[in-house]
């Protein structure tokens, strides 16, 4: 009988998927660490599970690479581990033997561990550090309104210190002005910030009691979060040196007695940021080589946009410069949205996302309560924040609007209409700024409004409903010109060829009753061909025959997703259509109540 296939004599060296990917149990052995100690390694290396093609083991295990292994076993924060692991035995067996003052000694000197070296080792530029920086905000966010439980292991010393990491990321990015999109959702607020050309979304929960459920495993959460608030100390760090701001920031007791860091933060940046801009600019001999010769570099590129024979336009020009590196466009439009606006809060809206929201695009912002900047009496105020029906006493030099008036004009980069926000009525559909309508090929029709207010405070000339051919044929001039968006330039060109279509059609109807042929034959003629074989035709076209059978089935597979997409688009205009009936029969019916 001969050997088998797959004959593999014995002390022969491991071959393919045998030899490059391990169990985890056999990665423990080969780490010599308990199974909790494998999972914090895992999580701050970064090391996760792998799906190899063939499992050789069976498919109940879990997998590794065998380089992800290796790359562990030669980490300092091994030893580490097992250092700590032995110090706790000492501990434990100075319990047992009830000696409790050298169990307190052992404890007050226990080892501890940094995770410096990981994020630069995970981490070595800090862009690298903002593309990962969604997932520890939220979480950083998510503990930061959790209750302190220790049946958990969740302290309130660890909770205190997300709330001081969330304030501190809010701040810089109020006060750079790097908020782009806000939106509020069932789970939470979805906010947007641009850092360093960088997109980075969170998400952070509603004000409100959390309640804790059983079925989640918070010791791994736990893990995660120690290395999230070491990666975002980090990034504050460097983000708070990067506009001369010194870190960690030193904060007013008071303010922080009265829960308004937010608040207190703020005032620390403004101190810091006056101190920085006034001192004096280094120039001469202390300045390096590096900066002298980039300032000449870029006094060279620019020389050739400098008008002549007209004295300081270098300076000017310099100066725009600088000013353009430090603020982009989208910057400065955050800037001046709630410029010269003077807001206050009523105690029932959700203060602290509106104190991070209104001053990242330029407002002053003050509540109701102790610490707060101006009191609600003050005669300057230009918006209150409320979210009750009644109010005590009513000025009238002050609009009173909702909340959601807050977040759908930041969405929109205009100061909206206040009156359809007005207190006691049923606010427009807040939007989410996550979703391209067009793409998704349903426009709301509060989205057609904004478009509209956004044109008109652009001075943008918009089209008016039901144009004419004239304009059909001048589309792409207007789009070029740019009074049109594309997909208005897309409608009016589909608008003047379906109207071409409908033209030919109706001169060749006239030209077949001329020649005596009539249009019923023809309409026959044209139903008698099946469905199933106008389908089949209409499927197998040239360059689907072309196809592997696994690109056609992911040509079919696009084509589902498009027919599903338009599904959808078809049930949200039923559902539109449906409102609107009701509304004209619900007038028809008052009207006749009235008559």
């Amino acid at each position: 009988m001969g050997k088998p296939k797959h004959y593999r004599p014995p002390g022969k060296k491991k071959e393919g998927n045998a030899a490059r990917y391990v169990t985890r149990s056999q990665a423990i052995k080969i780490l010599q660490v308990s199974l909790s100690d494998f999972r914090k390694l895992c999580i701050h290396k970064g090391v996760f599970p792998r799906e190899p093609k063939k499992k050789v083991k069976g498919n109940h295990h879990t997998y590794y690479h065998l380089k992800d292994v290796m790359y562990i076993l030669h980490d300092p924060l091994l030893e580490k581990f097992r250092e700590i692991r032995a110090y706790q035995k000492k501990i434990k067996k100075a319990k047992a033997k009830k000696n409790d003052e050298l169990a307190r000694l052992l404890l007050s000197r226990a080892p501890s561990y940094k995770l410096d070296m990981v994020i630069r080792d995970r981490y070595p530029t800090f862009v690298d550090a903002l593309r990962d920086l969604d997932d520890p905000i939220t979480m950083v966010h998510l503990f930061a309104m959790l209750p302190a439980i220790d049946r958990l292991k969740i302290e309130a010393k660890r909770i205190h210190n997300c709330r001081r990491l969330c304030h501190e990321w809010q701040a810089y990015i109020s006060r750079t002005h790097k908020l782009r999109k806000v939106f509020v959702a069932v789970k939470g607020i979805y906010y947007q910030a641009e850092v360093d050309g960088q997109k980075i979304t969170w998400l952070a929960p509603h004000a409100r009691q959390q309640v804790l459920t059983d079925d989640v495993d918070f010791n791994v959460m736990l893990t995660f979060l120690e290395f999230y608030e070491a990666l975002l100390g980090f990034v504050n760090f460097q983000l708070y040196h990067s506009i001369n701001v010194k870190y960690p920031p030193i904060l007013d007791p008071r303010l922080e007695a009265l829960a308004a860091d937010l608040y207190a933060l703020s005032r620390y940046f403004d101190a810091n940021y006056r101190a920085s801009v006034q001192e004096p600019q280094v120039t001469g001999s202390s300045r390096s080589e590096q900066e002298q010769e980039e300032c000449d570099l870029r006094l060279a590129q620019l020389q050739h946009q400098l008008p002549a024979n007209e004295p300081g336009a270098l300076m000017h020009l310099v100066q725009n410069a600088a000013s353009e590196i430090e603020e982009d466009e989208a910057t400065k439009d955050c800037k001046k949205l709630f410029q010269n606006k003077k807001i206050f809060l009523s105690r029932e809206v959700p203060r602290e996302s509106l104190l991070f929201v209104i001053p990242a695009f330029g407002g002053i912002v003050s509540w109701e309560g102790d610490g707060a900047p101006f009191t609600g009496a003050d005669d300057s105020i230009t918006h209150q924040i409320v979210d009750r029906p009644t109010q005590g006493h009513v000025y009238l030099s002050r609009e009173y609007v909702q909340p959601q008036w807050v977040y759908d004009s930041v969405n929109a980069r205009i100061i909206l209409p206040t009156e359809p926000y007005m207190v006691g009525r049923d606010p427009p559909p807040h939007l989410s700024p996550f979703i391209d309508d067009e793409a998704e090929g349903y426009v709301p029709d509060y989205a057609k409004t904004i478009k509209q207010l956004q044109a008109a405070a652009k001075t943008d000339v918009q089209p008016l409903p039901g144009m004419g051919n004239d304009d059909l044929d001048n589309s792409q001039n207007m789009l070029a010109e740019g009074y049109i968006s594309r997909t208005e330039a897309m409608e009016a060109a589909e608008k003047k060829q379906q109207m071409m279509l409908l033209e030919k059609q109706y001169h060749d109807d006239l030209k077949m009753e001329l020649q005596g042929v009539s249009t019923i034959n023809k309409q026959s003629s044209a139903e008698s061909l099946p469905d199933a074989q106008q389908i089949a035709i209409d499927i197998e076209d040239p360059s689907r025959l072309m196809m592997s059978r696994k690109k056609r089935g992911l040509a079919i597979a696009i084509e589902m997703g498009k027919q599903r997409k338009k599904d959808q688009v078809e049930k949200l205009k039923e559902r539109k259509r449906n409102i609107e009936a009701a509304r004209k029969s619900e007038k028809k019916h008052k009207k006749a109540q009235l008559s």
